[in-house]
């Protein structure tokens, strides 16, 4: 029957029939598939199985594909489901033997509840099993019988809980069979990677409500999950030599490589103090994060570079360049960092409230972002104050730069500064030039036009190192600041 088709003893209809390999018989809940072709002509029916077969192919293949993209996740949560479990009914069956046993208080509708029942104790082989064993637990007295009732609850909802997932997954046998055993026995599973789904998401939520910042616990998850799919991938286990081959597989300059030993020893530490099967497992080792001698090369062409300054030609190129797409918001950041230094999201929270006078100057008020330095009063270059004017009289949404919406970090400048990459690298400068450069343009023309370097410090946002100057002092004047903002040269003719 290689052309799949065959009829029924007695009939003249062709009918088309395929049988349903082993591994998803469950899922397409049947061993074989066959339906009338409604035809007795041979030809005809040879016609007709096509697409029929290709259908129920398809089906074959989904139910494959499932099965394979559900991987190994599902073992995890349900080791870790009954692991939880074990622990609620252990502390239960304590409570009922030092006689202090409470009322349970369950947030259950008590309709989904006897649906519930009905479940635990249907007309089926295991249903009637569990009610009988549920009439020998009332048959007890006392404490016995509080005790027989607990084990019998936690059996059947493990019995239950199983049968649903089975059920909603379409599992295979096989699959059947090894969720059992983790029912049975949740140490026994063992995962690819001590570092766990669940795992990770404790770290995050444990790093979150300690104040993290939101792209900063990301990155620092981000790693975890990297490394935890490298030990999979790899099938090793976490040691210093892993982590070792890790960093090397991962082609990255130095400082980057610190950033992932840094976010690896902040869940090291975390869950030597916080998951108490953590803390069991690797009781006796030494975080193997630490005392790592860094590959030196790989990463990217301009690490371990230090950037380059944009001069006052680089800067009209740059501003022209802008205006010839169009695009005004860029070349007016372009004109506030070179005449401010200021970092690109600290220019694109400017808004009209930014604007102050002080001594009858007028300055920009710069809020606290990356250090205490950074809250500043900067006084605005004269070549900037129409622009300044203008920004600010033709503002929608009091922010003197308009922007698109803000990543999901909450940073404004997230577009605008990719515009401002993709404008770069079209006007031919390197890599070595990004943004943050105008810092370095607006320090280095401060200090050739003889700026004092405490002051210049304070312009930009830099802590001088210095603690007369930074605790005690008060700073230089409002002139002060503006007689050496002044020194930076002019954009315009």
């Amino acid at each position: 029957m290689t052309d799949n088709l065959i009829q029924k003893k007695g009939e003249s209809t062709w009918y088309v029939r395929l049988a349903v390999p082993a591994d998803v018989q469950k899922a397409i809940g049947c061993k074989v598939l066959i339906q009338s072709l409604k035809t007795g002509l041979r030809k005809e029916a040879m016609n007709a199985r096509l697409p029929i077969l290709a259908n129920w192919k398809a089906q074959i293949q989904a139910a494959r594909d499932k099965r394979v993209n559900r991987g190994e996740a599902w073992k995890e949560r349900l080791a870790e489901d009954t692991q939880d479990f074990s622990k609620i009914f252990r502390q239960l069956k304590t409570d009922v033997a030092l006689g202090e046993s409470k009322p349970t208080q369950l947030d259950i509708d008590p309709a989904d509840l006897e649906e519930f029942r009905k479940f635990v104790f249907s007309d089926t082989e295991s249903g009637r099993r569990r009610q009988a064993e549920a009439d020998a637990a009332y048959a007890k007295q006392g404490v016995d019988k509080e005790l027989a009732l607990h084990d019998l609850a936690h059996k059947a909802l493990l019995e239950t809980f199983g049968e649903l997932i089975a059920y909603a997954n379409d599992f295979s046998t096989p699959e059947t069979e090894e969720m059992q055993v983790i029912l049975t026995t949740p140490s026994a599973y063992k995962p690819a990677s001590p570092i766990t789904t669940a795992r990770i998401k404790s770290f995050r939520e444990f790093r979150e409500s300690r104040g993290g910042a939101p792209k900063h616990v990301d990155q620092q998850v981000g790693k975890m999950e990297r490394l935890s799919d490298f030990l999979k991938k790899e099938q090793l286990p976490l040691t210093f030599d892993t982590v070792d081959n890790w960093l090397k597989s991962l082609n990255r300059a130095p400082a980057t490589l610190s950033q992932y030993l840094m976010a690896g020893t902040a869940f090291w530490k975390w869950a030597i103090k916080y998951d108490a099967a953590w803390r069991e497992e690797y009781k006796d080792k030494v975080n193997p994060f630490i005392g790592h001698d860094l590959p030196q090369g790989g990463g990217s062409e301009t690490a371990g570079k230090e950037r380059e300054i944009y001069t006052r030609a680089d800067t009209l190129k740059l501003q022209q360049a802008a205006l010839d797409n169009g695009d005004k918001p860029l070349a007016d950041l372009i004109a506030l960092g070179w005449y401010t230094g200021a970092r690109i999201e600290e220019l694109c929270l400017l808004h009209k409230e930014s604007v102050i006078t002080v001594d009858g100057i007028k300055c920009f008020d710069f809020p606290k972002s990356k250090s205490k330095a950074s809250k500043r009063v900067v006084p605005i270059h004269p070549s900037l104050l129409l622009t300044i004017d203008r920004l600010s009289k033709d503002s929608t949404d009091t922010f003197l730069i308009p922007a698109e919406s803000a990543d999901k970090y909450g940073k404004r400048s997230h577009a605008i500064s990719k515009a401002f990459g993709r404008l770069r690298t079209a006007a031919g400068f390197s890599k070595l030039h990004v943004f943050h450069s105008f810092r370095h343009t607006v320090v280095t023309e401060l200090i050739r036009a003889d700026v004092p370097d405490a002051l210049a410090k304070e312009l930009v946002g830099h802590e001088t190192g210095s603690v007369t100057h930074d605790v005690y002092s008060k700073g230089a004047s409002t002139a002060q600041k503006l007689a050496a903002i002044s020194k930076l040269p002019t954009l315009t003719a």
